[in-house]
């Protein structure tokens, strides 16, 4: 029942965007050209481009004054957010109580954004790239992941942030739909599940031996 609570609430928070986008794109046909999307199609139609040269990817069509910028910058970071809200759901769905880390669904909430930021200032300037990079080999994150997995929802948060800062909220829609769907299917059918077997999603059909086995061996021995 929550995973089907979990794919259902899924699904209505990405129709409604989905149908707020269309409507207002339809009502204003020139509001497209101060959005952040349309980036993923220049990186299809020419991949041969260089990433660190001056293209139009992150601009938008007609994009040229301060308040216009401004509503584009809004824009790309709201939709970063919007992206990264319903992966936060889906961790703190399928993730097990011990291993659980409220830390880390605030971290997927906030990194796109300034994931976002970042892309957008350093985008047309190879040492302000090399010089974050050194800042953020100083900084460094102090706490270590507790599993692999969760390192696919910090790489699905830094994706997102990519995404919406060259101009592609496009794309990000679609990354965060393609896990969310995945480890909520993931979930429902267990798989890859072996009894007895620490696992890494929380379970589902309420037959967890390895917690079982668990709680015995942390039960306290009656004195004889």
């Amino acid at each position: 029942m929550r995973a089907m609570n979990l794919l259902v609430r899924l699904t209505a928070y990405y129709l409604v965007i989905g149908v707020v986008v269309v409507v207002a794109v339809k009502l204003w046909p020139d509001l497209r050209g101060y959005l952040p999307i349309g980036g993923v199609q220049q990186l299809i139609t020419q991949p041969s481009k260089s990433a660190l040269d001056a293209t139009d990817t992150i601009r938008a069509a007609h994009v040229g004054n301060l308040g216009e910028s401004l509503f584009w910058l809004v824009v790309a970071i709201a939709g970063a957010l919007l992206a990264s809200l319903p992966v936060t759901w889906v961790y703190m769905a399928v993730r097990s109580g011990d291993e659980y880390d409220q830390s880390l669904v605030n971290t997927i909430l906030v990194l796109p954004m300034v994931v976002t930021g970042i892309v957008i200032i350093v985008q047309n300037s190879l040492a302000l790239a090399f010089s974050l990079a050194g800042i953020a080999g100083a900084v460094r994150f102090r706490n270590s992941l507790k599993s692999s997995g969760d390192a696919l929802f910090i790489l699905l948060a830094v994706a997102i942030g990519l995404s919406s800062g060259i101009g592609a909220v496009e794309l990000a829609a679609v990354v965060s739909m393609a896990l969310n769907y995945t480890f909520a299917a993931l979930w429902l059918t267990e798989y890859g599940e072996r009894e007895g077997m620490k696992r890494y999603l929380a379970d589902y059909d309420g037959n967890d031996v390895s917690a079982q086995k668990k709680a015995k061996a942390e039960k306290p021995v009656e004195p004889a």
